[in-house]
């Protein structure tokens, strides 16, 4: 956007006149007594009923397979097996609901922590309060990027509102001095004090409680397991063609052959899967909600283990946020104080902008005597400030304060050396303004550094995420200089992009450290630009002009600072400055990945062993080595450990993560392959050695799936040995548990035929012994699957020509 000068066309160039006085407000205890006589500025969101939500579970693809289950076997005059298969579904469907109930208590908490902040003048004194305990009467300011916290009057000032989530209209409303803004619009243009007319339900349309939208969407994870379930689905169905030709050969009947085909489909159903998506992500919620991270989608978490390029704002997040004045360089006949005067005329306390409040700290003395007629605050189009100064004598005075160029470009004689001044200014990475003043022509007559240190712990969180493979590109509006300045101290690099390039082309590598001057739609382009590299992405941003940036990345992060708007695009949102809490969602994002990815591996491993044991073992050894109804208590048996999975003590990988599927398959099937040799061993040597009855035989397959299939479960879930990594109490206590009531079980008979004890006890410690022979060959192979490669650029695209590796310090 250009910076031009501003025409009377534009009825925001006089955002603020002090010519309407300023209302006093409440006082404290007057906004006390009001707030507990109508109660807070809030509206109780709607919730289905709860036997509704509970019905829900009961649908789905997973929930229809293993209800057309139980309708088959009851048409087969099964009972107790279809029994089973409706106790399979009640407890996937109660399990989720209430891990599903635990993480909607978990959002609702993270939706109070991310309640609307507004602007009070309250005993005098201007403050900012929740929302949520403003009340009528209040006097407040808003200004652009704020969310409308309630119904307002205007009083004073000027502002353009988007009100498409009331009227659905895209056109933005104006108000000029007065008129009624409602709960719930955006500001995207000017600023205005305004009296609170209505809260809670008394608002207009009472969107309140909506303004932070935690609506879910799939996550690449899920549709990854997704596809591979189906795969499984589609190898079990393989299997089900040949049985059924070779039950139709050998002229089986179809009253068990029936039955057994089904549940040979039902075996490869993931029945855990949705409970433990929702388990888990939900613990990785409220672990990043300890660190200061709050997850307002779940799926952020699984994206933010696979982000490998960070686009992170250098104000407030590399550096402290803290702006001081650290130097005044004047021009001409002008001194220091007044190039302060003049730039604390164009700045205004009631924005609560940084900079503003950095100027009005040194001075208070504004442009001497008189008052301002007209203030526009700050934009980021425009890159800067300006007020109407009248003096005692009736002369009024333009001032402007803002970007040095942007500034110079107004004024018809910059003073000669002005670059190197700024450059002089910058090199150490101070933030330089220029303020200039005139009547009929602007003079440039000063220039003022604002420093904003790099805070203590960057240096050494940009080196750790270096280390987790996410590269970190600065992006920021600040001036080159500074920009540079900040990125060689913290260690991002040096290299400048070409933000030209950047505007011209949609396509190319991104190989550049720092990403200067831009504007908030030059984020969007970098985030679509990197995407089409193949990248991740995690953006920063602050203001509501980054809200298509932060929505369109993988990973959108609203620093602490950050508008309403932009916390309601993110899908993280930082409740403390700084990259600690980015580094956390990295780590903990993986650990979620480690822990659905055992989810994965141990499925395959599992649906490769027991449909192939059942369908060769009819194929081969012409008998069913068990029997349905042992095959749904295997559902049982299982199902509750993999559920244990998404809280277990896992590590993070140290790169960003990727889905391969064909190495897991692969990996699967190597610890499948010695189990399936186990299973039919087993057979043989009850049936053969042991000399135990067919059903007893097949109770022993049983014990024998239950027990391999926890000790895959220890052997996928570490890529190396076993005992190198101790899993959490939750899921050895299941473990111990599963066993021990199975063995209680098969030596009793309940449900099957009994098997002696000596024989269930020999088989789970025969178990045991292998588990430990076949850790030893898994993993090298585990460490293929749980280790993802890293990805370079190629090329320079975007850096500037004659950068070179040497010349920029890049990170590798």
């Amino acid at each position: 956007m250009a910076d031009t000068e501003p025409t009377t066309s534009d009825p925001f160039q006089s955002a603020t006149s002090p010519s309407a006085p300023e209302p006093a407000g409440l006082t404290e205890r007057e906004a006390a007594s009001r707030l507990a006589a109508i109660g807070p500025n809030a509206v109780a969101p709607e919730r289905p009923h709860v036997l509704r939500r509970l019905l829900s579970k009961l649908t789905g693809p997973i929930a229809y397979l293993l209800e057309a289950a139980v309708v088959l076997e009851l048409l087969d005059h099964h009972l107790t097996e279809a029994i089973i298969i409706a106790l399979l579904i009640v407890f996937n469907g109660a399990l989720s609901f209430v891990q599903e109930g635990r993480a909607d208590g978990a959002l609702a908490l993270l939706r109070q922590r991310l309640a609307v902040q507004a602007r009070v003048r309250r005993d005098g004194t201007w403050r900012t309060v929740d929302a949520a305990d403003l009340v009528p009467g209040d006097v407040v300011h808003v200004r652009v990027g704020d969310i409308v916290p309630a119904d307002l009057d205007v009083v004073d000032g000027r502002i353009s509102l988007d009100a498409s989530v009331l009227t659905g209209e895209s056109r933005p409303v104006n108000l000029d001095g007065s008129g009624t803004c409602y709960s719930g619009s955006v500001v995207v243009r000017g600023e205005a004090t305004a009296v609170v007319s209505a809260t809670g339900e008394r608002t207009y349309f009472g969107h309140t409680a909506q303004l932070v939208r935690t609506a879910t969407t799939q996550s690449h994870l899920e549709q990854t397991i997704l596809r591979i379930v189906r795969a499984l689905l589609a190898l079990d169905a393989l299997l089900v063609v040949a049985i059924v030709v070779d039950g139709l050969v050998r002229h089986l009947d179809p009253a068990t052959l029936v039955p057994f085909v089904l549940i040979l489909l039902v075996a490869a159903v993931p029945v855990a899967l949705p409970a433990t998506f929702t388990l888990a992500s939900s613990v990785g919620a409220m672990a990043l909600a300890r660190e200061g991270v709050l997850a307002t989608h779940l799926s952020a978490i699984e994206e933010a283990a696979a982000m490998d390029l960070l686009c992170s704002d250098k104000t407030g997040t590399i550096t402290q946020n803290v702006l001081t004045v650290t130097a005044v360089t004047p021009f001409g006949d002008t001194s220091r104080d007044d190039v302060l005067g003049l730039a604390a005329a164009a700045s205004d306390a009631a924005t609560q902008d940084p900079i503003d409040l950095a100027v009005l700290a040194r001075t208070l003395s504004p442009a001497g005597p008189g008052e301002r007629v007209q203030f526009t605050p700050f934009d980021p189009a425009t890159k800067r400030s300006e007020a109407l100064w009248r003096d005692a004598a009736d002369t009024e005075t333009r001032i402007v304060k803002g970007a040095p160029a942007t500034v110079a470009s107004l004024c018809e004689n910059p003073p000669p050396g002005l670059d190197d001044a700024v450059a002089a200014l910058a090199s150490g990475g101070a933030r330089v303004l220029a303020v200039a003043r005139g009547t009929t022509t602007l003079e440039l007559v000063g220039l003022i550094a604002l420093g904003d240190p790099a805070r203590p712990d960057s240096g050494a969180l940009v080196s750790h995420l270096h280390e987790l493979g996410v590269r970190v590109i600065m992006v920021t509006g600040d001036t080159p200089q500074t920009a540079l300045a900040v990125a060689r101290e913290v260690g991002i690099g040096e290299r400048l992009g070409d933000l030209d390039d950047l505007r011209r082309r949609s396509d190319g590598p991104i190989d550049v450290d720092v990403m200067a001057s831009v504007l908030p739609e030059d984020k969007l382009l970098l985030v679509e630009r990197a995407q089409r590299r193949g990248h991740v992405v995690g953006m920063t941003g602050d203001g509501v002009n980054d809200a298509p940036a932060l929505k369109r990345a993988e990973v959108g992060i609203a620093v602490s600072n950050a508008t309403d708007v932009a916390k309601s695009a993110a899908s993280l949102v930082l409740t403390s400055p700084g990259l600690g809490g980015i580094v956390a969602a990295v780590e903990t994002g993986r650990r979620v990945y480690q822990r659905m990815l055992t989810y994965t591996l141990n499925k395959i491993a599992k649906t490769f062993q027991v449909s192939l044991f059942l369908g060769l073992g009819l194929l081969v050894m012409n008998t069913f080595v068990t029997t349905p109804r042992l095959v749904l208590l295997l559902l049982f048996a299982n199902d509750v450990v993999t559920m244990s999975l998404a809280t277990d003590r896992v590590s993070y990988s140290p790169s960003p993560d990727r889905w391969r599927v064909n190495q897991l398959a692969l990996a699967a099937l190597v610890i499948a392959v010695p189990w399936l040799l186990v299973a039919f061993a087993t057979v043989a040597i009850g049936r053969d050695v042991l000399g135990l009855s067919l059903a007893s035989t097949q109770t022993l397959a049983f014990v024998m799936l239950v027990a391999t299939g926890q000790a895959t479960v220890y052997l996928v879930r570490e890529p190396g040995h076993l005992w190198t990594s101790p899993p959490s109490w939750w899921l050895a206590l299941t473990s111990l548990a599963d066993l021990v009531i199975v063995a209680v079980l098969a030596t009793t008979g309940i449900l099957m035929a009994p098997v002696p004890f000596p024989d269930v006890v020999g088989l789970i410690g025969a178990v045991g012994v292998l588990t430990l022979a076949l850790d030893t060959i898994k993993a090298p192979l585990l460490r293929q699957v749980r280790s993802a490669p890293s990805r370079a650029e190629p090329s320079a695209a975007l850096a500037p020509a004659g950068a070179t590796e040497a010349t920029t310090g890049r990170r590798t």
